[in-house]
């Protein structure tokens, strides 16, 4: 998402030398991506890495600092970087004491993360700016997702397709959120596999339980799944995402890299509001059950709650009907909007 601003930020000031640190895991998508610098760290853990950090930046010089994430450890950095101009989140929106780190803020808007980001840079040169992502995918890795999904392609039963000349529709499913409230049931994902004519690639991550998961889903429908959970880079991820018709997720990363991608998302939410953290301008496909939890757990109107609010319960995610997901998935496969 931050992305989007770095984007803004390049076109609204063409001449200016763009420092961005960042993780190893999110360098490795955004490795490549012209006329930024990046400074790869990982996030203090100790004492120590503090005290390194500091001295490693206690002579550079920089003339604005976009403080553009709040949590605590990553706040006792900004100090170490010297710049005369600190802008960092509204006191609503300042986690863990922000605000005192930043001596200018943005303005609050009850909006998505990804406006938030765009604000910065809005803040900063007084001009509207408009999100583009335009992601570093290089020619090699759009080649793997294109000679990955063709050879699955290969492995379909031809018979339908070549004599009817059906179009192969592929979706990708990303079952698995790094927070497992986010998570929608195994059990209707399976479901959504048994009933859909689609052709299903399985994605997601290395851990143990996403691993079973797909490997679960998987062996639902062999002949018509591909399961590449555990075996995709960031950039092979976004590049296969570029290449498929849509993407079924919950709230997690996937969803911004599909959207960057221009791929539909029929997104899963219902511990956070989609208007927060869904696919940016392109919600039209996704499950908004978070009005329905915020009234069933939390016993209020969701228009009345703080803008960050999410529903910390075990079931919010089972407010989503496999009907429902059907219904989002024949809209896109038909081309509805």
């Amino acid at each position: 998402m931050v992305s989007a601003a770095i984007r803004a930020l390049q076109k609204a000031l063409p001449d200016a030398e763009i420092t961005w640190f960042t993780s190893p895991l999110a360098f490795s998508l955004l490795q490549g991506m012209e006329g930024v610098q990046f400074i790869v760290v990982d996030k203090p853990r100790s004492f120590s890495d503090y005290r390194a950090f500091y001295q490693r930046f206690r002579e550079r010089k920089f003339d604005v600092m976009l403080a553009m994430q709040a949590n605590l450890r990553i706040n006792l950095l900004y100090p170490a970087l010297h710049a005369p101009i600190k802008i960092g989140f509204d006191r609503t929106r300042a986690r863990e004491g922000q605000w005192l780190f930043c001596n200018r803020h943005i303005t609050f808007q009850n909006n998505h993360l990804v406006d938030s980001f765009l604000s910065f840079v809005e803040t900063l040169t007084g001009k509207p700016v408009e999100a583009n992502w335009d992601l570093p995918v290089g020619k090699e890795d759009m080649r793997w997702a294109e000679q990955t999904l063709n050879n699955f392609k290969s492995t379909l039963t031809p018979t339908l397709f070549q004599k009817e000349r059906v179009q192969i529709r592929l979706i990708v499913i990303h079952p698995y959120a790094s927070k497992a409230e986010r998570n929608w049931l195994p059990e209707r994902y399976a479901e959504v596999i048994q009933k859909t004519s689609a052709n299903i690639v399985l994605t997601g991550g290395n851990s143990p339980d996403e691993l079973v998961l797909c490997e679960r889903l998987a062996a639902i429908n062999p002949e018509r799944t591909l399961n590449l959970c555990g075996k995709t880079s960031p950039k092979q991820l976004a590049a296969l995402l570029g290449n498929v018709d849509a993407l079924i997720a919950p709230d997690t990363g996937a969803v911004h890299i599909a959207r960057a991608m221009n791929t539909p998302v029929i997104g899963l939410y219902a511990v956070a509001s989609p208007k927060l953290t869904g696919p940016y301008q392109r919600m039209e496909y996704c499950i908004d059950r978070y009005p329905q939890a915020v009234r069933k757990f939390l016993h209020t109107d969701s228009a009345q709650l703080p803008w960050n609010t999410r529903v910390h319960h075990a079931d919010a995610m089972s407010l989503i009907q496999v009907d429902d997901v059907m219904l989002q998935l024949v809209r896109v496969l038909e081309g509805e909007k």
